[in-house]
């Protein structure tokens, strides 16, 4: 399965308001031909439980029929599809640190509610050749090292009752860090991919995040630069600012990203696992040749490397290639995005 030049669909089953207007007229045939005509070769579309089934875990027919829906537009356009578990139940990225709300790890039942959920979606998909499954996007906390590495066995063991050919793919923890792959167990099983997202520096691809706590939301930032000139920024967000914190680097530009991504590199080799990044992308806030500077650099790198990577996202959620922001230098962009 080619799984290269990719792009997510986010905002369309997840992180958003789950109507049924809405998961109808979001994402149609058009936009997914309009991808493949670009020259992608896959979409991620990350999935909310919510579509599939209700607050007692009762499934929803009616998502997998839209989830069925975008699978088969997508073979007809030479698409392939990673269906991602974008939130599950007692896990969410958005609730990183709350015990209360992402208890997943320490509740049996909602493991076994999650081992069920994959066994449904898999029963309903695995017929489909352009279909892997993505376990479960961002787990944030380290004290779930352990047991996520014990629930990824659980899962990997259900998805194979089904299907022996289909890809999986999990990242390790820190919000899909590329430093965390290193923690994963070596798979037992074959056609394994792991996965980490990009954001390097987030003082730069995250700029004027209305998310990001103290974020400075009037001064631009530029790519590349010094660190001393990042650190001004990263000051005001603390441990937010991630890697940049920590590096030995004067000067952040591509050898920078090279040494983060080395280490997911590294940690794949050695667990006889295929390297993939499921998100990268620059705000619709970054100034507009930075923003070309920095993917130029970034799919450098995944070409260099052969990882297969999608952006974030088609659409909206801040980040959407085919948005008004991006309009002056979308052409470069899917230049950059796909002729790697």
């Amino acid at each position: 399965m080619e799984l290269k030049h990719g792009i997510n669909l986010g905002g369309f089953l997840s992180q958003c308001d789950h109507t049924d207007e809405h998961h109808r007229t979001f994402i149609t045939k058009e936009d997914i031909r309009w991808i493949s005509l670009q020259g992608f070769d896959h979409v991620r579309l990350p999935i909310d439980y919510e579509v599939l089934e209700d607050s007692c875990g009762i499934e929803k027919g009616l998502g997998y029929e839209i989830v069925e829906d975008i699978i088969n537009a997508a073979a007809e356009n030479n698409l392939n599809i990673i269906l991602d578990l974008h939130k599950a139940p007692g896990y969410d990225f958005n609730d990183a640190g709350d015990a209360e709300k992402n208890n997943l790890f320490k509740d049996p039942a909602l493991q076994n509610r999650f081992l069920n959920l994959w066994t449904n979606i898999v029963k309903h998909f695995c017929h489909h050749k352009n279909v892997a499954f993505e376990l479960l996007n961002e787990v944030v906390e380290t004290e779930n090292t352990a047991a996520w590495n014990d629930l990824i066995a659980r899962s990997v063991a259900t998805i194979r009752e089904y299907t022996k050919e289909s890809p999986i793919i999990y990242g390790g923890i820190l919000w899909n860090s590329a430093s965390t792959l290193k923690y994963l167990e070596k798979p037992m099983d074959e056609n394994i991919y792991f996965t980490f997202h990009f954001y390097e520096p987030l003082i730069f691809t995250h700029q004027k995040a209305y998310w990001v706590k103290n974020m400075d939301m009037e001064t631009d930032v530029s790519y590349p630069a010094s660190k001393a000139d990042y650190m001004v920024q990263c000051k005001k967000i603390g441990d937010q600012a991630g890697s940049i914190l920590e590096t030995d680097f004067e000067y952040i530009d591509k050898e920078f990203m090279r040494s983060l991504m080395q280490e997911a590199i590294n940690s794949a080799k050695n667990a006889g696992a295929r390297l993939y990044c499921g998100e990268y992308g620059v705000i619709d806030q970054a100034p507009l040749p930075d923003t070309v500077r920095w993917f130029k650099d970034c799919c450098s790198l995944f070409n260099e490397y052969n990882i297969g990577s999608a952006l974030w996202n088609y659409k909206e959620k801040d980040f959407g290639l085919i948005d008004d922001h991006y309009s002056p230098i979308k052409e470069e962009l899917l230049k950059i995005l796909t002729e790697r």
